[in-house]
């Protein structure tokens, strides 16, 4: 049995605490930064970590609401922020949602249906999606810029153009579920077949449940890559009501002035949904991480 001494344990405790609190407040300091700017009287980088007078006029431009300054000038919201931030939203829930129908379905084929071509399937889909999808940037841009002449739906500045190109981000996905699925118990599907239950009874009355953690995980993650894109939201969307929150804050630092409060303001408001998503699902995100991963 080792015996190590009280103060060689207690120096080793003090030093742990010390480096944790220490990487904390490290990865804390850019985002108090931020905050600090959103609190600051006017719109500039530079000045006190803890405002000496600090003002919410940022914070009422970001909800859309106009400012009455003690001079009695009233300032008004220059962008619509939470017109954004709904834009942002709702196209990261469709797609996420979409990414999870598809890759779940995909997945279990997969991984308890046998047919020709599921390896190599498989092997191209990981291959696939190794390339990011800002390698087609041209590409797309052209594809739906021609598309838009048959259908505006499907055109460029049109929502549904974005979630269809979120929705080939389904290849990772389908390997993570697949392999969530490889490790449910293989003699429920023949119970489940014993019984006379189909296979798509089996899918949806014995594994949808039971993937239940990991089709958070996807979710989640779909829902954070989506609402915080910048690359292929930039190229699809062109007027600023149809904007997201990630595309729209890049106008708060144009060429003529730096808005630096309104952004702070604006960019600390874009990590709510992202936090909201995180609460709600946060009681299956470490079963399905760490479940997900046990066989490919």
């Amino acid at each position: 049995m080792i015996v190590e001494k009280k103060s060689t344990l207690r120096t080793r405790k003090l030093l742990a605490h010390g480096f944790m609190i220490g990487f904390i407040a490290l990865v804390m300091f850019p985002f108090l930064v931020v905050v600090s700017i959103s609190f600051r009287e006017g719109n500039f980088t530079v000045g006190e970590l803890i405002p000496s007078n600090p003002t919410l006029e940022h914070w009422y431009l970001a909800f859309g609401l106009d400012y009455t300054r003690a001079d009695g000038t009233v300032v008004e919201p220059p962008y619509p922020v939470l017109l954004w931030m709904w834009n942002s939203v709702k196209i990261a829930a469709i797609a996420a949602t979409g990414v999870l129908a598809i890759s779940t379905i995909s997945a279990y084929a997969f991984s308890r249906v046998r047919f020709r071509g599921r390896a190599g399937l498989l092997d191209m889909l990981f291959i696939v999606q190794m390339f990011p999808t800002t390698l087609a940037l041209i590409a797309l841009y052209a594809v739906f810029d021609s598309l838009g002449d048959i259908s505006p739906i499907l055109g460029i500045d049109s929502h549904w153009s974005l979630v269809v190109v979120y929705l080939s981000g389904v290849m990772m996905h389908i390997w993570t579920i697949k392999g969530y699925f490889d490790s449910i118990d293989p003699a429920l599907d023949k119970a489940a077949a014993i019984d006379g239950a189909t296979p798509w009874q089996s899918f949806r009355m014995i594994f949808l449940p039971l993937a239940v953690p990991i089709m958070s995980v996807v979710f989640v993650l779909t829902f954070i890559a989506v609402i915080n894109d910048y690359p292929l939201a930039s190229i699809l969307l062109r007027s600023e009501e149809n904007l997201t929150l990630a595309v729209g804050s890049r106008l708060y630092l144009n060429e003529f002035k730096y808005l630096w409060g309104d952004f702070a303001a604006a960019a600390i408001l874009s990590g709510l949904p992202i936090s909201v998503v995180f609460l709600v699902a946060q009681r299956y995100l470490v079963s399905g991480l760490s479940e997900g991963s046990v066989k490919g």
